[in-house]
């Protein structure tokens, strides 16, 4: 009877073990794949390769087809030059890109950082917390630009998600030597290439709905008037854990990156750049 049970025990022991390694390699290979499908994203504008006779249309056959109905139409010089519109091999990559998923927005990088991705789009702010650029579930997801940006006219704040594994580098902005190293981001849509310098750098958290006169930056996306503007900008320059020596304006385009953090509950950070007009 003894023996017996002790079998008994001993065949349970080996089940339990079998199915909790089981259990963990299913869950190494689901962060293995998460990886490589980050990686892939990362690398997706690099694989993408642009001929030379499209990058020559792009970039001068506007001005051409501008020229030729100036000279027909008489427009001055002035006009010529607001006409002509040049398209760097990036934008041209976004195009492409557009055509695997119509969803991508752009392209957000920060030199010499994890931070190297397609930056989408959807009618909510739940579906690429776990969908990749090619829609395929991905706990890690995507970045995302807020539901609620308009393109045309332009929103005052490019406000994008992500999940920490995939703007991890993000939090290291809690250190100024960081941040001197990486003042700019850069994103690019199929209409500009544009540069953004970093004004602030900061922890925030959800806030509870009963909660007054805190700093909800994550609310922000277009500003009714140039007040709440400039008092987004002075809360996120109040809120940056050290002073960029640099600020906005009213009119100013702004981007926004934010991303979990695990300093408090429902924590975040967050970083806020102006558009360079240089």
């Amino acid at each position: 009877m003894k023996k017996s049970m002790k079998k008994n025990i001993k065949n349970i022991f080996y089940i339990v073990l079998e199915i909790c390694m089981i259990f963990s390699i299913i869950c190494i290979f689901k962060y293995c794949y998460d990886m490589y499908t980050i990686n892939k994203q990362s690398n997706l504008l690099n694989k993408i390769s642009i001929d030379e006779t499209s990058y020559e249309n792009a970039t001068t056959g506007d001005e051409q087809n501008s020229n030729n109905e100036n000279a027909e139409n008489n427009v001055n010089e002035n006009e010529k030059d607001t006409e002509k519109e040049v398209k760097t091999e990036r934008m041209l990559k976004v195009e492409k890109l557009q055509k695997q998923n119509s969803e991508i927005v752009g392209w957000v990088e920060i030199e010499d950082t994890n931070i190297n991705y397609p930056v989408l789009q959807a009618s909510n702010n739940s579906y690429y917390l776990t969908h990749n650029y090619e829609k395929k579930y991905s706990k890690s997801g995507s970045i995302f630009l807020d539901k609620d940006y308009v393109w045309d006219p332009p929103s005052s704040n490019l406000l994008m998600y992500g999940h920490d594994r995939l703007l991890k580098n993000i939090i290291k902005y809690k250190d100024k030597s960081f941040y001197d190293k990486h003042p700019n981001i850069k994103f690019t849509t199929t209409t500009e290439d544009a540069n953004y310098e970093i004004i602030a750098a900061f922890y925030s958290r959800v806030y509870y709905t009963n909660e007054k006169n805190v700093f909800r930056y994550y609310y922000f996306v277009n500003s009714k008037d140039e007040k709440e503007y400039n008092e987004f900008v002075k809360n996120a320059k109040k809120a940056s854990v050290y002073d960029t020596g640099k600020t906005a304006k009213y009119g100013d385009q702004l981007i926004t990156l934010s991303t979990c953090s695990y300093h408090t509950k429902d924590g975040r950070f967050a970083v806020v750049a102006r558009k360079s007009y240089q």
